[in-house]
């Protein structure tokens, strides 16, 4: 297999890779050290408001670096989400993380069915043995239908 006939896919040797993230310009530790830049500017600032008689000022800073934590959290949450595809050893191996959940389903190439859910611009629906897992959320849905002809592709070759 080359690697100039796929589009989204690694191929190194014998195996197939594709690798769906989500586009994150900012990771969890980066938005951890940015978090606690802001803290400290922040209740400094509040600090000195503090010593200067208006009381008022760091509470209000404590509860806006509050709220803003939890927005972040939130987002680092989701930052590291994707979709991994692997074809390799005579698996078909698809694993999904979405929020610190993991799941994971492999399937024999020959036994496998990969079609859009519902139509050409939905996500992608792997299934066979009895399982079934939908990919292709972190691909822009007028893609999806050359995403999965790619996989069959892949399937066929295998």
């Amino acid at each position: 297999m080359s690697n100039s006939v796929f589009r989204f896919a690694t191929v190194s040797g014998q195996s197939v890779h594709w690798f769906l993230k989500r586009n994150c310009s900012v990771t969890p530790s980066q938005l951890g050290w940015l978090y606690a830049s802001l803290c400290v500017v922040s209740l400094g600032i509040g600090a000195v408001f503090w010593l200067n008689g208006a009381r008022l000022v760091l509470p209000f800073a404590w509860l806006e670096l509050t709220a803003v934590g939890i927005a972040f959290i939130l987002y680092a949450r989701h930052a590291t989400d994707g979709e991994k595809i692997a074809l390799q050893g005579g698996r078909l191996v698809v694993e999904l993380e979405n929020g610190g959940h993991y799941e994971r389903a492999e399937f024999l190439p020959h036994q496998v069915r990969v079609e859009p859910r519902d139509s050409d611009r939905s996500l992608i629906e792997v299934s066979g043995q009895g399982r079934s897992v939908r990919v292709g959320r972190y691909v822009r849905p007028e893609l999806r239908a050359a995403l999965a002809r790619e996989i069959r592709m892949a399937l066929r070759s295998a």
